[in-house]
């Protein structure tokens, strides 16, 4: 690196000397090949100003004429471009760079909120079908509780109806076994307004027997009246029936 370096001062100094003998007309591409190699060498615009009065102090031309440091100023100007271009080369370098690594945190957040987006559409998925099992569940219960309803209802009115058919068929043999009765009473009382004028003993025979079918009767009613769930009296006198 050293003997790099050496090398590229003596050849500045002979550029530059050269340079300066033809005056302005002289070609600067000697000046920019010059800093070229410096870029190569990794050298920055102070070691090129160090190489540069080296060589202008080398030729011993400062002192004669001025003309000569505007001419040097120009090449050291031409062959310091390429350090210029490479500084901002590489300062773009760094921006392009942390837009690199800007973009790259930036992909990364994207992938992580994508990812995030996935599992809750995901979550939001089984959560509405869970939502519709248990829809379609709680509808099917309702349609069973609605059918047992249903059921529960037609057995209600299948129950009042035989209950009701119950009560007529309790009721006819009531009224059937009630107007029998009445018919034996009558009968009673025709026989005992005959044996009333025939003998007393008989008489009271008959009223007698006559009591027992009017206890029969109430006996009757009363036994017909729960059944139909009616509460009656428990005297068996039938001057106490209703």
């Amino acid at each position: 690196m050293k003997r790099k370096l050496i090398q590229l001062s003596q050849q500045y100094a002979a550029s530059l000397g050269k340079h300066l003998k033809q005056g302005s007309q002289a070609s600067l591409l000697p000046a920019l090949g010059l800093g070229r190699r410096a870029v190569v060498l990794g050298l920055e615009t102070l070691e090129l100003a160090r190489i540069h009065e080296q060589a202008f102090a080398t030729l011993e031309l400062s002192n004669i004429k001025n003309g000569f440091a505007k001419l040097a100023g120009i090449f050291f100007t031409e062959a310091n471009a390429p350090i210029e271009e490479a500084h901002r080369a590489g300062q773009n370098n760094v921006h392009l760079k942390r837009l690199k690594e800007t973009l790259d945190q930036r992909t990364n957040e994207l992938a992580v909120s994508n990812r995030q987006l996935q599992r809750g559409v995901v979550r939001h998925k089984t959560m509405k079908d869970a939502a519709e099992k248990n829809g379609q569940q709680h509808h099917q219960r309702l349609e069973e509780s609605l059918q047992l309803q249903k059921r529960l209802r037609q057995l209600t009115h299948r129950l009042i109806a035989a209950q009701e058919d119950e009560r007529k068929r309790i009721s006819h043999e009531l009224q059937d076994e009630i107007a029998q009765t009445l018919l034996g009473i009558n009968v009673r009382l025709l026989s005992l307004k005959q044996e009333a004028r025939l003998n007393t003993k008989g008489f009271k025979n008959e009223i007698a027997s006559t009591q027992r079918l009017v206890v029969k009767s109430a006996t009757s009613v009363r036994r017909v009246a729960r059944e139909l769930g009616f509460h009656q009296p428990t005297s068996n006198n039938p001057s106490q029936l209703p």
